[in-house]
């Protein structure tokens, strides 16, 4: 199939990659772009780990990782976590799931009493990691460090491809570049063009932020993971 990745250039290639070795033609179609931002510095403290919810939180960490590297590190999916061990972190644990999955696993083995917790995130976050785990006593400090930029118009390939009905499948990977893609679709005219193609979504918030769009299917992955939505598109 012939299938439209939406996901930013930072995160797209391992998910290209994986769709052309199943026999797929992968098209890149950005709808965000990512931002690393210089500042605010992080504040000093005697954190006990480090929260990661995307892998750019982790590329945006950077040369001011220093002695924050010696931390354990709790990734929301495995994306996170790979890149967690490419940037050097020793012990990193991986939730394989969603925001919800992350505080479960934080909460089973951490203890408020043991110090702070750091969120390195973007300007944009996706549930709410910093509040459920305040709720369960723990102190969590959160550290913009990249903003995601939405795209103000579908990219050229996407709208061609659509348009021209070369297109058979898109994948979302988050409710917010669902939600970009719904406004953008509907400004350029091209909802009707959405009849025979499939959407695939990462996770029923995904999917459900693209209400009221005509597509011939919208179908969400088993688990939101990269794994389960290739098996999807599989099946």
């Amino acid at each position: 199939m012939r299938l439209l990745v939406t996901r930013p250039d930072e995160d797209a290639g391992p998910l290209l990659a994986a769709l052309a070795a199943r026999g797929h033609e992968p098209v890149a179609a950005p709808l965000l772009t990512i931002r690393f931002l210089a500042e605010p510095a992080i504040p000093p403290a005697p954190y006990q780990a480090l929260l990661v919810t995307s892998a750019n939180g982790v590329r945006a960490l950077g040369a001011r990782k220093g002695e924050l590297g010696r931390l354990k590190v709790f990734a929301v999916g495995e994306a996170s976590a790979e890149a967690a061990s490419e940037a050097g972190f020793a012990e990193v644990v991986s939730a394989e799931g969603d925001v919800a999955s992350l505080v479960r696993l934080v909460a089973a083995r951490l203890s408020p009493a043991d110090g702070p917790l750091l969120h390195v995130a973007g300007s944009v976050v996706a549930g709410d990691l910093k509040g459920d785990l305040e709720r369960r006593g723990f102190a969590v400090m959160r550290a913009v460090l990249y903003e995601a930029v939405a795209a103000m118009r579908l990219p050229e390939v996407a709208r061609a491809g659509l348009a021209g009905g070369g297109i058979e499948g898109v994948l979302f990977h988050s409710p917010r570049t669902a939600r970009t893609f719904a406004s953008l679709a509907r400004e350029e005219g091209l909802g009707g063009a959405l009849s025979p193609v499939t959407a695939y979504c990462l996770s029923q918030a995904v999917a459900e932020a693209l209400a009221g769009l005509p597509f011939a299917a919208v179908r969400v992955a088993g688990a939101p993971n990269q794994s389960s939505l290739l098996s999807l598109i599989r099946d």
